[in-house]
């Protein structure tokens, strides 16, 4: 399992509920060995990438998020590079935590008014391999996936992935596509054929004479 940095963008009059939920949720994750029935969370595949995290999460609290929840190693485990669930809040734009990939258990979550502001701040990234888009509003979905600048958005869903389906991403994230028709194309080699048919000079072309 891959476990990157996540941003979360979230209509603000939902906020407080939805972090409630979140925690309560995190709360129930199993953090243990990988071979342990019902583990749900895994260590960090390195040290330096343990280290790494970590840093992220400390940097972030340096310049002012919080740490609404984890954001260190599980006490019941003293070994391994293990790294709780972490959910941060009050975080800006301009931290580290929300401009670059973490790769870690680690959600940062940013709220919005309008919609507008919800596609710009979802937009405002180097990145762009996924996105989501949660509403009963089925218009809306279709609106804002539209204007998502990434190489898949999924609709009150996230992540389920299908051979038959393109999967690529678009800015740092990547370009091309795997999977699908769109997969033999690193495996075609185009060739582009010219004729010309008429019997008139066009420019410097002659038509041939027999």
């Amino acid at each position: 399992m891959k476990r990157q940095s996540l941003l979360f963008v979230w209509q603000e009059s939902i906020a407080a509920e939805f972090l409630d939920r979140l925690v309560k949720w995190s709360e129930n994750i199993k953090i243990s060995d990988p071979l342990e029935e019902g583990c749900k969370l895994g260590p960090i595949v390195s040290r330096g990438q343990y280290e790494k995290v970590m840093n992220f999460i400390s940097n972030a609290k340096s310049e002012g998020a919080t740490i609404l929840y984890g954001g260190n190693r599980p006490k019941h485990l003293k070994k391994g590079f293990f790294v709780e669930p972490t959910i941060i809040t009050d975080v800006t734009t301009s931290m580290q935590i929300w401009r670059e990939e973490v790769f870690g258990p680690v959600l940062c979550v940013k709220t919005f008014t309008t919609e507008e502001e919800a596609i710009e701040l979802a937009n405002d990234t180097h990145y762009g391999l996924g996105g989501a888009v949660v509403s009963k509003d089925r218009e809306r979905c279709d609106r804002v996936s539209k204007l998502l600048q990434n190489g898949a958005v999924w609709v009150n869903c996230s992540q389920p992935c299908f051979c038959q389906a393109p999967f690529g991403g678009t800015k740092w994230s990547g370009f091309g596509r795997e999977l699908g028709e769109w997969g033999l194309e690193s495996y075609l080699s185009v060739k582009q054929v010219t004729e010309y048919v008429s019997d008139e000079q066009w420019g410097w072309y002659q038509p041939p004479k027999q």
